[in-house]
């Protein structure tokens, strides 16, 4: 980040030395004194800019700005100093925007370490001491004081109160936490301080698990070539060729300056940057924040994109459908004492069985001894009744003669509930499919030349497959956890380039790795950090803007670059002729840069439609 900070101040300096420079040579211009600026802003404006210029070429990285650099170094040679200053002023102002646009790639894992606490409080035979993460144990009793970042997996053991776990598991609820029910690290203590058992060391804790995942993400995200670089590489030698030509066809070294400094490629170094810019400005006036500026460039790259499920493809909200009793057993009376229990649960679904009692005007009753460890579900006491929640697996492993008695499993999602010891009712809910999921889906190949379509998402395989049948995706990974899903992305992306669009904190990593990775919704600034466009509104339709607003910017780019491009070999072929002089090539690319940067700024000029499905 410093080094980041760095690099644009210091093209930021040399731009306004070299723009106050060319200002006080015109004023001293009748004076002896006129050149001393012009020999300021070379000495210590190019030359920092020919040395970095220097360093890329030793590491054989050829960029739009190698004709920059011989231009000023021949211009010294020539003595055309004023020609020099004007190629380190169109330079250094390029450059300078370049820094100030791109994202730091460290932002997400500085916005993940600040979730964390460095100190715990460790209680020992009633004395709480404070400790550093690395010196907890498992085992240990630990304090989490209200509104405090929990530093480790736990289970509590004293205190009642509720954690916000939406920075963890993208669903913004507010879990309850009675002794008995397990914490995560990362999630945020509400008003009640709350003693908790460490059941994991710090750092193989849920949070640190992901955060070791998005430093390994970021560190291995791939280097993608710029557009301006891609042109400029084939641009560059072009120039470079007519210049030596026309230097040898004349005898003049003069023509070779003046061809090399007309052909400098500031609609690459500026035009480009303005559009994305204005793009940018777009995308923010309709609700998506652009975090990485080369993610634009990117977007219309994209071959495959990869859904995550809840919340993205579906509304997050999922309801309860139905209560199917076992014989002997109650609907109503199920539903009373599931919903007691899920008061005290982490699971997204505990939501939409709250919701569904209190619609039936069922009142939850206090609950005791509740555990709810994974691949177990949540049990607890009940009315003096024992009541486990669970899936249908478990059930059938510890009760195989309720297989006579379950229902047809259909698609959705769905819980088991015994009572006593005995299979008592089935739970079923439907997460519903954004009513545009399909059509969004089925457009992305004519429109925006997608050639798959990927599901991914934690949830067993019949809920998956059952959302991929309603919206028309075919290829599905369930039961992926955040690691495995950046597995699978980065595969992908080493395949063809990918656009990953997920919402929580456990799609960070996957985000990170895809080639563009798009945040849905606000639930965690984590994720916002993690994603290169954050779309603030939860609607498919704001990521078809986003997709238009690249390709639009990408064309708007190609236009300003590729014909700025054009108009600059015209005037290579003047300077070629020796019609044009070093300063007058000087002027004539300045004009040329006005031209391409105002087609440039088109772009920040809404469309009639941004839409097409």
């Amino acid at each position: 980040m410093v080094a980041e900070k760095l690099a644009a101040r210091k093209q930021s300096l040399i731009a306004v030395l070299a723009l106050a420079a060319i200002a006080l040579h015109l004023l001293l211009r009748r004076s002896p004194w006129s050149p001393w600026p012009l020999w300021a802003a070379l000495l210590f404006g190019g030359g920092p800019l020919v040395y970095d210029l220097l360093r890329k070429l030793a590491r054989r990285q050829f960029g739009s700005d190698l004709l920059a650099g011989i231009s000023i170094v021949t211009s010294i040679w020539l003595g055309e100093y004023l020609a020099g200053t004007l190629v380190v002023l169109m330079l250094s102002g390029g450059e300078a925007l370049e820094h100030y646009a791109v994202r730091n790639a460290s932002s997400a894992l500085d916005a993940l370490a600040r979730r964390m606490p460095t100190r715990a409080h460790r209680t020992v035979d009633g004395r709480m001491t404070d400790v550093g993460l690395d010196d907890i144990a498992i085992g240990d009793t630990l304090v989490v004081m209200p509104h405090e970042t929990c530093p480790v997996d736990g289970v509590v053991v004293a205190g009642h109160g509720s954690m916000d776990e939406s920075y963890l598991t993208g669903e913004p609820y507010v879990m309850s936490k009675t002794p008995g029910v397990a914490v995560l690290s990362g999630a945020v203590n509400g008003s009640s301080a709350l003693t908790i058992r460490a059941e994991k060391l710090a750092i193989d804790s849920r949070y640190a698990k992901i955060m070791q995942v998005m430093r390994e993400s970021e560190t291995r995200r791939p280097q993608l070539r710029r557009l301006g670089d891609q042109l400029g590489a084939i641009y560059t030698p072009v120039a470079v060729a007519v210049a030596a030509g026309a230097w040898a066809w004349s005898g003049d070294p003069v023509r070779f300056l003046a061809v090399l400094v007309i052909a400098t490629p500031c609609p690459l170094l500026i035009a480009i940057p303005v559009a994305i810019i204005g793009s940018i400005s777009l995308a923010a006036r309709r609700g998506i924040i652009v975090k990485d500026p080369a993610a634009l460039e990117r977007l219309s790259t994209c071959r495959v994109i990869i859904f995550d499920k809840t919340g993205t493809l579906t509304y997050g909200r999922p309801q309860l459908t139905g209560t199917i009793p076992a014989p002997g057993h109650d609907a109503a009376t199920v539903l009373q004492l599931v919903a007691s229990l899920e008061v005290y649960s982490k699971h997204p679904l505990a939501g939409s069985i709250l919701e569904a009692a209190a619609a039936a005007r069922l009142a939850p009753v206090e609950a005791s001894e509740v555990h709810e460890r994974p691949g177990e579900g949540l049990r607890g006491v009940v009315a003096g009744r024992t009541v486990r929640v669970t899936n249908r697996a478990h059930i059938l492993a510890h009760h195989p003669e309720a297989a006579a008695r379950l229902p047809a499993q259909a698609g959705g999602m769905e819980c088991v509930v015994a009572i006593d010891g005995q299979y008592a009712a089935a739970l079923t809910f439907c997460d519903e499919p954004r009513h545009d999921s399909s059509t969004f889906i089925r457009h992305l190949g004519p429109a925006h030349r997608f050639t798959r379509a990927m599901l991914v998402s934690g949830d067993r395989e019949s809920e998956v497959r059952y959302l991929s049948e309603r919206v028309g995706i075919t290829e599905i990974h369930a039961g992926q956890s955040p690691e495995q899903k950046v597995a699978l992305v980065r595969a992908e992306t080493l395949k063809a380039p990918t656009l990953f669009l997920g919402d929580g904190i456990n799609d960070a990593p996957a985000l990170t790795a895809a080639t563009v990775g798009v945040a849905f919704g606000q639930g965690s600034d984590v994720t916002a950090e993690a994603a290169g466009i954050v779309v603030l509104d939860s609607a498919l339709l704001k990521v078809d803007e986003i997709l238009h607003i690249g390709s639009r910017m990408r064309t708007i780019a190609l236009q300003s670059a590729v014909g700025g491009m054009v108009l600059s070999v015209a005037g290579m072929g003047f300077a070629s002729a020796g019609i044009l002089t070093p300063v007058e090539g000087a002027i004539g690319q300045e004009l040329i840069d006005v031209l391409a940067v105002l087609n440039a700024l088109r772009v920040a000029i809404r469309p009639k439609t941004l839409t097409d499905y």
